[in-house]
């Protein structure tokens, strides 16, 4: 069966529908066997997911599946980049995170009654991923429950990280959830100086933190100015993080 797709008429993007490559033994398996979500699994049950599974390239803005479709499948990134995002009541869209190799997603559609998407994936560019089906995933769980338990584990470390984006989006200052974000994106936070890039068009940052991209570009340049921050195109170095979250506080 080749794939087949086909075009969201509200953003004009096609949308994979169907897909039989099957994953080359060789192609992402280092990073899919260190993920929680699989480590714990014995090598013959990862054989055997991965022998169910299908491998799928996106091509550049490419949505992988809709806001409220039926989901039968999550997936993990081999190479690329994904978005997530949501329709507000107005059609205007609101990213809602980044996904980068690695990375799995759509994943508490294992344990969703209904399972629906609650947002559409898009790829940013050329990315791979792997369409892990939902049942067979869920017939491990049943036969080894320790599966079970480090899938949880999983769950409450994502859950974690939510509530701390919540956090940030709870911050009432544009200026203050831009910071907050930078230094989160900094490998040690505010203890060392460093350089960062930015994981998203500077669009759809500014969409992840509720403003407008004018609003970015100005808080930007505000920083730039105060010399507490330095820009060369999507990359941003912070020399004296502590300054900089003393601005926020």
């Amino acid at each position: 069966m080749a794939m087949t797709q086909s075009v969201d008429n509200q953003h004009n993007k096609p949308v994979l529908v169907a897909v039989s490559n099957a994953l080359d033994q060789t192609d992402g398996l280092e990073t899919l066997r260190s993920h929680a979500m699989f480590s714990s699994l014995r090598a013959s049950d990862l054989d055997h997911l991965i022998h169910q599974s299908r491998h799928l390239r996106l091509s550049h803005h490419q949505l992988l599946y809709r806001q409220d479709m039926p989901a039968h499948h999550f997936f993990f990134v081999i190479s690329g980049r994904l978005r997530l995002y949501r329709l507000d009541s107005s059609g205007i869209d609101r990213t809602l995170d980044s996904i980068a190799p690695g990375d799995c997603f759509a994943e508490v559609m294992i344990y969703a009654d209904p399972p629906r998407y609650a947002c559409y994936a898009e790829a940013l560019k050329t990315s791979e991923v792997l369409m892990i089906p939902v049942k067979v995933y869920q017939e491990l769980l049943s036969q080894h429950p320790e599966y079970a338990q480090a899938a949880l584990r999983h769950y409450a470390i994502r859950a974690v990280t939510r509530f701390h984006d919540l956090e940030i989006m709870t911050i009432q200052s544009a200026r203050d959830r831009l910071i907050r974000y930078l230094i989160d994106l900094l490998p040690n936070g505010a203890r060392e100086s460093g350089e960062v890039e930015l994981p998203l068009p500077k669009c759809l940052v500014a969409s992840r933190l509720a403003m407008q991209p004018e609003t970015f570009s100005r808080i930007l340049a505000d920083l730039k100015a105060s010399g507490l921050v330095r820009v060369n195109r999507s990359k941003l170095f912070i020399a004296d993080p502590q300054r900089l979250m003393a601005l926020s506080q």
